[in-house]
């Protein structure tokens, strides 16, 4: 039986099975789209924070920390919709898988802890489904490349995260991570993709009421109650979890899209074996708290 808050990690990866879908919606390209998704994130938990009267003041230490965190998960948003825009929105979600590989690398550096064997095998077995991915779509190499990188920078900072849980609430937390990101995109786009500016200035009102949704109830609401999550799983166990996210998302977008997302069989193979890791993974982690207690 699902506890409620294993329902709360469910519906929270549904969600962002979503964010996949805007990758289409939203029309501009990847940098501006994320520059819009981290301001209007940034104001939503504003304007929250201020309406249950919470203080919004950290240490300077946290403060600095909290903005960098915030510029890896603008990187991440950035790969991830660029990986969309050169592929389709299943390869994008698939490769989010190899966060689980990642994470089991990162999280005993971070936590200094000795690596789980049972945490390698199943993060493998992902890593494997994705090489298959990779094999049977070689058109799609630059949005897996893509992909991959967003993979390891949305491990790193679901680590770095959980460092937090105790420490700064959540609201604060995903403020100025927001803030820290939205700061990242502007450097961005000055240095390296001046020419998006336009598409900043002129995203029309279609783009921004997709925008605003993505940003208040996918972006604000989402990396507030990821973040509180973490107060009952492991960073691992969020990760490996995770790997449901492609499954949501490529069935809302074959849905939504039609053809355009269609894959071959060994797609769907492989992210029937991801399933089947988390599985065996909850299988593992019950027996091995069982032993424990």
């Amino acid at each position: 039986m699902f506890s409620k808050v294993q329902f709360r990690l469910q519906f929270l990866i549904l969600l962002w099975g979503f964010t996949g879908l805007f990758g289409k919606l939203v029309t501009i390209s990847a940098l501006p789209m994320v520059w819009y998704r981290m301001l209007i994130a940034a104001i939503a938990v504003f304007i929250y924070i201020k309406w249950k009267k919470d203080s919004i003041l950290v240490s300077k230490k946290h403060l600095f920390q909290l903005l960098g965190i915030g510029i890896i998960v603008g990187l991440h948003w950035f790969f991830f919709y660029e990986s969309i825009k050169v592929s389709n929105v299943a390869i994008a979600l698939s490769t989010l898988s190899l966060g689980a590989l990642f994470t089991s690398i990162i999280e005993p550096i971070i936590f200094k802890r000795k690596v789980v064997l049972s945490e390698i095998i199943l993060a493998t077995i992902v890593s494997g489904c994705v090489i298959l991915i990779f094999q049977a779509s070689p058109e799609y190499k630059l949005g897996i490349i893509y992909g991959a990188i967003c993979s390891f920078l949305s491990a790193l900072f679901s680590v770095l995260n959980s460092t937090f849980k105790e420490s700064v609430k959540p609201t604060t937390i995903t403020f100025y991570e927001m803030i820290g990101g939205f700061i990242m995109m502007n450097f961005l786009m000055l240095i390296f993709q001046p020419e998006t500016i336009t598409e900043v200035l002129n995203v029309g009102w279609s783009n921004f009421i997709w925008l605003a949704l993505l940003g208040v109830v996918f972006t604000a609401f989402a990396q507030i109650e990821f973040v509180n999550l973490y107060k009952y799983f492991t960073p691992y166990t969020i990760l490996l979890n995770v790997n449901l996210e492609p499954i949501y998302g490529i069935i809302l977008a074959s849905l939504v899209f039609g053809e355009s997302e269609m894959m071959k069989p060994v797609f769907y193979i492989a992210t029937a074996i991801m399933i089947l890791s988390i599985i065996v993974n909850g299988i593992f982690k019950n027996a091995r708290q069982k032993t424990l207690n």
